[in-house]
């Protein structure tokens, strides 16, 4: 029962911060593309690499909760 609880702990904590950091990418990514439309192939690799770190965090947390 701890085990199990404290592994959905590990996920909603560990899943909140990528969540919010994805979203505050995708959000800065489509300003910008809307000020500067000509760079949107630039802006948009760039954003596909930034959340791929971001959602890396998020499976770390899952690995981490599933070695518990």
């Amino acid at each position: 029962m701890t085990i199990t609880l404290t592994g959905g702990i590990i996920i909603a904590v560990g899943s909140l911060g990528p969540g919010l950091g994805i979203g505050f990418i995708g959000a800065k990514a489509v300003e910008a593309i809307g000020r500067n439309p000509e760079a949107s192939g630039k802006i948009m690799v760039n954003m596909l690499i930034a959340m791929a770190f971001a959602e890396a965090i998020a499976i770390y947390s899952l690995i981490f909760a599933f070695m518990k």
